[in-house]
């Protein structure tokens, strides 16, 4: 079994260079579940219906997000549209499961492929260094101890790569693969590890490399400098679209093999 996983879209750029890849992708390695991380898909700053509604249209089987899933205000009643039980697209794009109780949306999806392979997303978010939420790691036994199926991706949206790594290893053989993302800056440590989970502390934004993290450079330099607030503006130059893809065993969920995809214009 293939699984692909898209890091966070940021802006027109990410659209755009995922929107040239993602088919060729899909197609080349036969791929048969595409999650992909949407938080910063509309301007670098959240996600719309619209821009959700498109990356479903492409291929998406269920999107991701993180800190920056209510920074459109529409997506909320996008989400709620959907029933728990519901299979429908808003029901399918996550907010991090280690929300507080009662918050708009669910955290983890649970679907079934065509070939009949059941699987599970679980978008979860880190405590170090960002706003607050329950503890990731008692979360995930938690939902663990309630998901029936064996293939189960984690993208786990932290800021501290000791929390990814530390994430990574409390999860061995427990999951399929577990996916950092936030940072945008993907790392050189995609492996599988000893009991069969796949890991990459962060797999990269798919958005401008010509930046300071998907934002214009000239204002986050003078930030720097000067201590004064400035509105960040996307970039554009450079874009390219990072993924992992992931082979895994269908019938026990472990991992096979891990690969990282960085494919520019």
């Amino acid at each position: 079994m293939q699984i692909l996983f898209v890091g966070d879209i940021f802006g027109n750029a990410g659209r755009k260079i995922v929107r040239a890849h993602l088919k060729h992708v899909l197609e080349t390695n036969a791929v048969d579940l595409v999650v992909i991380n949407a938080e910063n898909a509309a301007g670098g700053f959240g996600v719309t219906p619209s821009i959700a509604d498109e990356l479903f249209s492409l291929g998406a089987h269920v999107l991701t997000s993180g800190n920056h899933i209510w920074d459109k205000r529409e997506i909320i009643d996008w989400m709620n549209s959907a029933p728990a039980e519901s299979h429908e697209r808003p029901r399918r794009l996550l907010r991090p499961a280690n929300y507080a109780p009662g918050t708009p949306g669910h955290g983890v999806y649970e679907g079934t492929l065509p070939n009949g392979t059941a699987y599970a997303v679980i978008n979860l978010q880190g405590r170090v260094f960002m706003a607050n939420s329950d503890d990731p790691f008692r979360a995930m036994d938690a939902l663990l101890s309630q998901i029936k199926a064996r293939v189960i991706l984690v993208d786990f949206h932290a800021e501290a790569t000791s929390e990814k790594v530390a994430l990574g290893w409390y999860l061995d053989g427990r999951v399929t693969a577990v996916l950092g993302t936030h940072t945008h800056i993907p790392t050189a440590d995609a492996r599988i590890l000893p009991q069969g989970t796949a890991f990459q502390t962060d797999v990269g934004m798919s958005g401008p490399y010509d930046s300071v993290i998907g934002v214009e450079t000239e204002k986050v330099v003078q930030r720097f400098l000067n201590g004064m607030p400035a509105k960040f503006e996307p970039a554009r130059e450079n874009p390219k679209m990072c993924a992992a893809l992931i082979t895994c065993d269908a019938v026990t969920g472990r991992a096979q093999a891990i690969r990282h995809l960085m494919l520019g214009e």
